[in-house]
């Protein structure tokens, strides 16, 4: 062995092989796999003499035990401990570690932005005049425009446009683009997850976003033209645009930068629904549908282009907002439509609900996990998910019929003020809890109203309508059309159409909370008779049909009777909430009046209590 190292013969290894070939000839009379021996692998006589670091010399196993505790105890253990132990309990310790920063990196989330159409095009077309020299803008809807934006898309640049001339609106846009680009590349190439665009119209509004991005230098090449790096998330809120979503996304997957892009993305494009908005938009029915309807047609698009759509699902803690039981809401989605990636938002009181200590959180995140799985893995061959025919032509008859219910009575003349009026709409502005402000710009209109205070104000005041409103008259229709026939088609559907069952389960459960007396008491706020009685009036009428209809499909004879736990867990509380709304009124008066702090004060903690006492705010 002695010979074979030639360790004195060759000066450049030497200085390495002194540190350890006199260790491991103390140990020659071992094997390769630890079994004594006498002889080495060549047949010659080990000899186990050695000279130490230090000029000590010892031989065989003894002798390296006697130098190792006369002159390196410490070293051998803080070796053993670092090196072996670390290696033995690296399946336990390490790879876990390292699999967490395989997945999450270092910055543990990723940040997404959203940002709305309307501010976005406001910027745009601040761009477009400052490099056109004043020149205004074509109209946003019109072919010049997206092929202004294409012309941009397509134009080489050696470095990002300085554009100083920018209003301090256009100006705040872009610069958080910039602050993207600048956070990649300073903190995390992934800090950043992607940019939701709220209330995408058309394709030329999410190509807008490519555009910002080109501008702020986040693109992958050096001249802006290949490839975005920042994925863009339309997000579709109302009817109409989930009616367009097919449209919207074709004319947007046909271009070849999108299409580039969406490559160096895993060939994935994310779509988030809004079911706040739509709910507003349409009502709960005819939100649902569409929602529904929205996911079948981008997932047969995905497929027939080679993408893989994926959904990003808005939903809140209300009913009215898409809140749900997690596994049904999931069971319910169309077929296929859960594909290579799955996100929901988790709002308001939901978070502490689920996520409050360690036992609810591991369950909710095993039960999501479970039900996408399972979802994924089978619901292409699910019976109960087969298209029925007679099913969707009855589902499409019911969208429309509680469509026109639901508005006619938001478009009433002057609901805004017999909202504002019958609940604490204004008031919520006073928590000062919200992530945005209650309304998207200044103006004093129900359309300009945000989804959240409004459905807030109907749940506060205990009309609850976005959770139920039009569904009695859509039934009621339905069957003064099919008669017998009908009511037995809305049974099986009742019985096998996920879809339809989930929304009457949902719409049963609202109806529980909702108490006309008191509501009529809110009402009495409103100082004009006539349209407190013509709103109230048809809302109450409607509530008393939609009871009827419901228990007539559902075959019970009392409203929630079906959901035990849930009916004793409301009706526990509701002594209380009832007791706390009547208080909330006076209160209302009273601050409206010219109240105090300690009446501020006072009505805050009133809605505080009812939306603890409900679960969602909105």
């Amino acid at each position: 062995m002695r010979g074979e190292v030639g360790v004195a013969g060759h000066a450049a290894c030497a200085a390495c092989h002194a540190r350890f070939d006199t260790f491991g000839l103390a140990l020659e009379n071992y094997g390769p796999v630890g079994e004594a021996r006498t002889k080495d692998l060549a047949g010659h006589a080990v000899d186990t003499q050695a000279t130490f670091p230090g000029g000590s010399q010892g031989a065989g196993l003894d002798g390296l035990q006697a130098y190792i505790r006369a002159n390196r105890e410490k070293d051998f253990l803080d070796n053993l401990c670092r090196k072996m132990l670390v290696y033995a309990l690296g399946r336990s310790l390490l790879l876990p570690l390292k699999r967490e920063v395989g997945i999450f990196r270092f910055s543990t989330v990723r940040l997404d932005i959203r940002e709305n159409t309307i501010r976005m095009n406001q910027a745009l077309t601040a761009i477009y005049r400052c490099t056109r020299a004043g020149q205004e803008p074509p109209a946003l809807d019109s072919p010049e425009w997206k092929q202004w934006l294409l012309a941009e898309l397509a134009v080489p640049r050696e470095a990002p446009r300085v554009l100083e001339a920018l209003p301090a609106d256009a100006r705040e846009t872009l610069q958080t683009f910039q602050t993207i680009a600048q956070l990649r590349q300073q903190v995390d190439r992934e800090a950043f997850g992607a940019l939701i665009l709220s209330m995408t119209h058309s394709a030329a509004d999410v190509l807008g976003v490519y555009l910002m991005a080109k501008e702020a230098g986040l693109f992958s090449d050096a001249r802006s033209v290949e490839r975005c790096t920042l994925p863009i998330v339309p997000l579709l809120e109302t009817i109409t645009d989930l009616k367009r979503a097919p449209q919207i996304l074709k004319e947007l997957l046909a271009v070849p930068l999108v299409q580039r892009s969406l490559h160096g993305q895993g060939n994935m494009q994310e779509v988030m629904i809004g079911y706040s908005d739509s709910n507003k938009d349409g009502g709960y029915f005819a939100a649902n549908w569409e929602l529904a309807k929205a996911q079948a047609a981008l997932t047969r698009l995905g497929r027939e282009l080679g993408v893989a759509i994926t959904f990003f699902h808005g939903r809140g803690g209300s009913v009215s907002r898409g809140g749900a039981p997690t596994g049904r809401a999931i069971a319910a989605a169309p077929a296929g439509s859960i594909k290579k990636l799955f996100r929901v938002t988790e709002q308001g009181e939901v978070v502490s609900l689920k996520y409050a200590n360690r036992g609810t959180a591991a369950y909710q995140i095993e039960l999501l996990a479970a039900s996408v799985i399972e979802h994924a893995l089978v619901s292409e061959r699910e019976r109960a998910l087969f298209p029925v025919h007679e099913f969707d032509e009855a589902m499409e008859s019911l969208s429309g019929l509680s469509w026109t219910a639901y508005h006619d009575l938001m478009s009433s003349e002057r609901m805004l003020e017999y909202l504002t009026a019958a609940s604490p709409l204004e008031e919520l502005a006073l928590l000062n809890i919200g992530s945005r402000p209650a309304r998207r710009t200044q103006a004093k209109t129900l359309s300009d109203l945000r989804a959240i205070p409004w459905v807030f104000a109907w749940t506060q005041n205990r009309h609850m309508v976005t959770g139920w409103y039009g569904v009695g008259s859509a039934i009621h229709a339905f069957l003064e059309v099919r008669r017998e026939s009908g009511l037995d088609l809305l049974r099986r559907m009742f019985r096998d159409c996920r879809l339809f069952r989930a929304i009457v389960d949902e719409v049963e459960k609202t109806l529980l909370a909702v108490d006309l007396d008191i509501a009529q008491a809110y009402a009495g706020m409103v100082t004009d008779t006539a349209l407190r009685e013509s709103v109230f009036a048809r809302i109450e009428r409607e509530y008393r049909l939609t009871c009827r209809m419901v228990l007539l499909v559902s075959g019970q004879s009392e409203i929630a009777e079906r959901f035990p736990q849930f009916r004793r867990r409301l009706l526990r509380r509701l002594k209380t909430l009832n007791q706390v709304s009547r208080e909330q009124i006076g209160l209302l008066r009273q601050f409206r009046a010219g109240g105090d702090e300690e009446v501020r004060n006072a009505l805050l903690l009133t809605i505080n209590c009812a939306a603890a006492g409900f679960g969602a705010t909105g």
